[in-house]
C-alpha cells in the first residue's frame, strides 16, 4: 500500500459460534452499512464459493496509516422485528469474520446479561493494524461500547483506527492463527510413535507368517509332486495349492469393482499429491484455496483412475469398457455432488451463506465432463492397450471348485470385519486432530504428520490384507478380490462410528442444518477413504 491508499474492511459472515458451517451473510442481521459507497466488487474462486464466502464491502473508509478517532459511521433504528434478530442472534452466541488485505479477524455480535433478561449489543470496533513497511502485518479487534437493547430506540454504531509499526515479517503474519501448543501436543508426537512401533511389528509378523509357512508349504507340495499323478488326486492335499485353478477367475460383478479399484488409485494418488502441495506451499493462508487445489489436483489425475480402472477390467475379460469408463469417471464425484446437492436444499432453506450458487454448480458439472471424462478416456485406453493382457501363470479351470465348509473365522464377511481395526487404530488420532480443523476454528497446518500417518495407514493395510487373503486361500475359498478390497475398506465403517462419537462428545453443534452437514460429509469423507484404502 502507499501511504492514505484505501484499505478495505470486508465483511464476511455472521453465525451461531458452535456450528461452523452454518453461517449467513453479515447483513442478513439488521447492521447498518457505513457511509462509504463506491467500491470495486470482489470477485470469488471456486473453492470461496464452494465454502460459502460472501464478502461485503462494510462502507467504513481506512486509509493506510492513517488513524481514525472514535467515529459513527451509521445508526440503526430498533424496532421491535429487529431488536427480535438481534436477541436470537445474542442467544445463539453469534458471532461474525471480517477481513482486511485477507487477514481473518473475528468478532462478537453481543451478550446477555447473567439472568438472561437483558441483552446488550457491542457497538464500537476498535481497530488496531501493525505495518510493516509498506504492508499490513496484524490486525486486532476489540468490541466495546456495550448498549442495552431497548425497542424504538436508536442505536450508534462506531468505529476506530490505529495504526502502529510491527516487527512481524510479511511472510509470517498468519503464525499468530496456527495453535503450536494443540497441534504439536506429546500426544500428537506420541501416537505418531505408537503407529511406527505398530507398522514395524507388524511387517516383521507378516514376513515371518509369509516365510515360515510358505517354506513348510512349499516343501509339503514338493514333497507330492514326486508320487505320480494317480496317486497325487487320490492324495489329502491341503491349503492353496488346490485352488490354483480358480484363483485367478474374474471376481463376481467386475464392472463396479475395476471402477471402485480405479477409484481407490486416483484418491490416492490426490492425498499424496495434495499433502506434498500443502507442506511446500502453506495453503491455509488463502480462502478456499485448499478445496480449490483438491478440485484442479482430482480433475488432472483423472488419467490414474481409468488407466487402474480400465486395464483390470480387460484383464478380467469385460467386455462393456465404455461403460466400465463412464461409471469410475463419475463414481466419486457423483457421490460427492450428491451429498452437496441434498445439503443445498437445507442451506436454501435456511437462507444460509454455505447454499452453493447455480454458477458454481455448472462450473463443477463442466468440470467433470469436459476435464475428468476426456482425461478417463486417455487412461483407459493406455490401460486396455499398455497392460490389459491377461498374464497369469495357470489356466484357469473350465468348472468353478466347490468351496469346502470352513470355521466361522474364516468366513469372508468375519475377515472383512476384522481387517478395518488395525488401520483405523494407525490413523484416529489424526482424524481427531482432523475434525477440529474442519468442525472447530483450528487450522491445521501440519501436514508432515499427515504425510506420515497416511505412509502408516498404506504399510498396515497391505499387511494386514496380505495376511487376511493368505488365510482364506488357505482355507480354499478362492474369492479373494472383493475379501482383500473390503478388509481394508471397512477402515471407513470404523472412522464413521468414530465420527458419532465425536459429534456427541467433542462438539456442541445443534439444529438440522449443521447436524445434515456433518452426518452428509463425514459419510462421504469415510467413503472415500474407504475406497482408498480397498
Amino acid at each position: 500500500y502507499q501511504d492514505k491508499e484505501e484499505v478495505v474492511l470486508w465483511m464476511n459472515t455472521v453465525g451461531p459460534y458452535h456450528n461452523r458451517q452454518e453461517t449467513y451473510k453479515y447483513f442478513s442481521l439488521p447492521f447498518c452499512v457505513g457511509s462509504k459507497k463506491s467500491i470495486s466488487h470482489y470477485h470469488e474462486t471456486l473453492g470461496e464459493a464452494l465454502q460459502g464466502v460472501e464478502l461485503e464491502f462494510s462502507g467504513l473508509d481506512i486509509k493506510f496509516k492513517e488513524d481514525v478517532m472514535q467515529t459513527t459511521y451509521c445508526e440503526i433504528d430498533l424496532d421491535k422485528g429487529r431488536r427480535d434478530a438481534f436477541v436470537y442472534a445474542i442467544k445463539n452466541h453469534y458471532w461474525y469474520q471480517m477481513y482486511i488485505d485477507d487477514l481473518p479477524i473475528w468478532g462478537i455480535v453481543g451478550e446477555a446479561d447473567e439472568n438472561g433478561e437483558d441483552y446488550y449489543l457491542w457497538t464500537y470496533k476498535k481497530l488496531e493494524i501493525g505495518y510493516n513497511g509498506n504492508r499490513i502485518v496484524d490486525v486486532n479487534l476489540t468490541s466495546e461500547g456495550k448498549v442495552k437493547l431497548v425497542p424504538n430506540t436508536k442505536i450508534q454504531m462506531s468505529y476506530s483506527v490505529k495504526w502502529k509499526k510491527s516487527d512481524v515479517k510479511f511472510e509470517d503474519r498468519f503464525d499468530k492463527y496456527l495453535d503450536p501448543s494443540f497441534f504439536q501436543h506429546r500426544i500428537h508426537w506420541f501416537s505418531i510413535f505408537n503407529s511406527f512401533m505398530m507398522v514395524i511389528f507388524l511387517v516383521g509378523l507378516v514376513s515371518m507368517i509369509l516365510m515360515r509357512t510358505l517354506r513348510k508349504d512349499y516343501a509339503r507340495y514338493s514333497k507330492e509332486e514326486e508320487m505320480d499323478d494317480m496317486d497325487r488326486d487320490l492324495g489329502d492335499e491341503y491349503g492353496w495349492k488346490q485352488v490354483h485353478g480358480d484363483v485367478f477367475r474374474p471376481s463376481s460383478h467386475p464392472l463396479i469393482f475395476s471402477s471402485l479399484i480405479g477409484s481407490g488409485c486416483q484418491i490416492f494418488a490426490v492425498s499424496l499429491i495434495v499433502i506434498v502441495v500443502a507442506m511446500i506451499e502453506d495453503l491455509y493462508t488463502e480462502r478456499g484455496s485448499m478445496l480449490s487445489t483438491a478440485i484442479f489436483v482430482y480433475a488432472a489425475t483423472s488419467p490414474v483412475n481409468g488407466y487402474f480402472g480400465g486395464s483390470l477390467y480387460a484383464r478380467q475379460g469385460g467386455r462393456r469398457w465404455i461403460k466400465q469408463m463412464f461409471i469410475g469417471a463419475f463414481l466419486i464425484p457423483a457421490m460427492v455432488c450428491g451429498t452437496a446437492f441434498f445439503i443445498n436444499f437445507i442451506a436454501i432453506y435456511y437462507h444460509a451463506s454455505r447454499a452453493i450458487p447455480f454458477g458454481t454448480m455448472v462450473a463443477v458439472c463442466c468440470i467433470c465432463f469436459f476435464v475428468i471424462l476426456p482425461l478417463n478416456l486417455v487412461g483407459t485406453i493406455l490401460g486396455r492397450n499398455l497392460s490389459g493382457q491377461p498374464n497369469f501363470p495357470c489356466r484357469v479351470n473350465a468348472v468353478p471348485r466347490p468351496i469346502p465348509e470352513k470355521k466361522w473365522f474364516m468366513e469372508p464377511a468375519v475377515i472383512v470385519c476384522l481387517g478395518g481395526i488395525l488401520p483405523f487404530g494407525s490413523i484416529f488420532i489424526e482424524m481427531y486432530f482432523i475434525f477440529t480443523s474442519f468442525w472447530a476454528y483450528k487450522i491445521y497446518y501440519v501436514y508432515g504428520f499427515m504425510m506420515l500417518v497416511l505412509v502408516i495407514l498404506c504399510i498396515v493395510t497391505v499387511c494386514v490384507t496380505i495376511v487376511c487373503t493368505y488365510f482364506l486361500l488357505n482355507a480354499e475359498d478362492y474369492r479373494w478380490q472383493w475379501t482383500s478390497f473390503l478388509s481394508a475398506a471397512s477402515t471407513a465403517i470404523y472412522v464413521y462410528m468414530y465420527s458419532f462419537y465425536y459429534y456427541f462428545f467433542k462438539t456442541k453443534m445443534y439444529g438440522l442444518f449443521q447436524t445434515s452437514f456433518y452426518f452428509g460429509y463425514m459419510a462421504v469423507f469415510s467413503t472415500a477413504l474407504g475406497i482408498m484404502c480397498g
